[in-house]
């Protein structure tokens, strides 16, 4: 962690991220998810012990569940030579000389020394144990084991039941406390569209009592146009008639007849204006109505959608004296499984994008200035496209005395 410049927050952040995506797996699938990927890593399930051949080179042997490997003093991540254990016949050690048979008897013995004698017994022990289970697991299981592995095949099938029925149960809940929240929105939304069709409606009544208003005093003003105009036309009819008049009468007469000519085209001017005023409401008022006719339509169709989503869910390791030999069982119609191994995110689309994705988000936090030799030497693995059984399969090439001539020129 300390490789990568991200915070314990952001580290918690990320993790919670991942782990969400395998929401509802059982503890048992998880840790054994894990593992599926673990054991595809070079150094995984791996024991190394420091040794030296006859030349005295420093080397590790790499002994895991596969079958032993020997690896240069500086790269514990990439075998050189590799001997499964469908190649090896017996094996044993003298004080601190350790001696492996191989089946082939035209091959000479791997012999390799070890700095003390116990770690001869730990890598005895060890090769004793591997050997074994790779044995057992590539031969038929005894009626107890198949018993046991019904029994254990009948309570995952338990399990999972019990796994699946949960699930839909959670699933169930969070359909319904999805559509409870679908409808407490919808009531929501309908009374904040009620309130907003209250408000328009009470703007569009305040519009026909202004338009009320403003009709009465147009007709008003009419009236008084009207009246004015009468008015006018008696003083002009007046006018017309008192021709020998003074001519002081006649002027006066005349002043007020421009006077009230003006009073009329003043209040014309004005019957004018509140009649325009008037259409403006008018239309104002006839676009409220049509506003309000599509929010009750579509009020009205919205509640029916509502109605149909409804029924459509309802539907639905002293010293030793002597020498110390193991035979090792062995099956000459055993095939070495690293044959045809793939990791197994060559096998998992899906898993092989996720797992570079997540590279990818880490290489951008990486602190290049606390990268280890291992890093340098991975990173170098994966751009040539090599992986742990790529590897084995290229060391294990040729028969087993070249191998062993190999390990003694190292």
């Amino acid at each position: 962690m300390d490789q990568h410049k991200m915070t314990k927050e952001e580290w918690e952040n990320s993790i919670m991220t991942w782990w969400k995506e395998h929401r509802g797996m059982l503890r048992e699938d998880a840790m054994m998810e894990y593992l599926k990927i673990a054991q595809d890593l070079e150094m995984y399930g791996v024991n190394y012990f420091e040794i030296r051949n006859k030349k005295g080179t420093e080397l590790y042997l790499g002994v895991d569940a596969l079958g032993l490997n020997i690896y240069e003093k500086d790269d514990q991540l990439t075998p050189k030579i590799g001997f499964p254990w469908s190649e090896i016949r017996n094996i044993s050690f003298n004080d601190r000389k350790f001696i492996i048979k191989p089946i082939d008897k035209k091959a000479p013995d791997f012999v390799f020394f070890a700095p003390r004698v116990r770690i001869n017994k730990r890598i005895l022990a060890l090769c004793m144990g591997n050997h074994e289970l790779y044995m057992r697991r590539r031969k038929p299981d005894t009626i107890d084991v198949q018993q046991m592995k019904a029994q254990a095949r009948e309570e995952k099938l338990a399990k999972q039941q019990q796994r699946e029925k949960l699930q839909y149960e959670i699933a169930a809940r969070e359909r319904a406390e999805k559509k409870q929240q679908e409808y407490e929105d919808r009531i929501k939304a309908m009374q904040e569209e009620m309130e907003r069709s209250q408000a328009n409606l009470m703007e569009a009544q305040e519009m026909i009592r202004r338009l009320e208003e403003q009709l009465k005093q147009l007709q008003a003003a009419k009236e008084e146009l009207e009246k004015r105009q009468n008015e006018l036309q008696a003083m002009m009819e007046r006018l017309e008639e008192s021709k020998n008049m003074e001519a002081a009468e006649r002027q006066k007469l005349e002043d007020e007849i421009r006077a009230k000519q003006a009073e009329v085209s003043r209040i014309q001017e004005e019957v004018e204006a509140k009649d325009n005023e008037t259409k403006r409401l008018q239309e104002e008022v006839e676009a409220a109505r049509r506003k309000e006719e599509e929010l009750r339509l579509q009020q009205m169709a919205n509640a029916t959608r509502g109605h149909l989503e409804e029924n459509e869910h309802n539907e639905d390791d002293e010293t030793v004296n002597g020498d110390v030999s193991r035979d090792l069982n062995t099956d000459e119609n055993i095939i070495d499984p690293i044959e045809d191994r793939r990791t197994l995110a060559e096998r998992n689309e899906r898993l092989q994008d996720q797992l570079q994705a997540l590279k990818k988000d880490l290489a951008q936090s990486r602190d290049e200035t606390k990268e280890t030799a291992m890093d340098k030497i991975h990173r170098e693995n994966v751009r040539q496209g090599r992986d742990k059984y790529k590897t084995l399969r290229e060391i294990r090439k040729g028969n087993t005395k070249r191998r062993v001539d190999q390990f003694e020129n190292m």
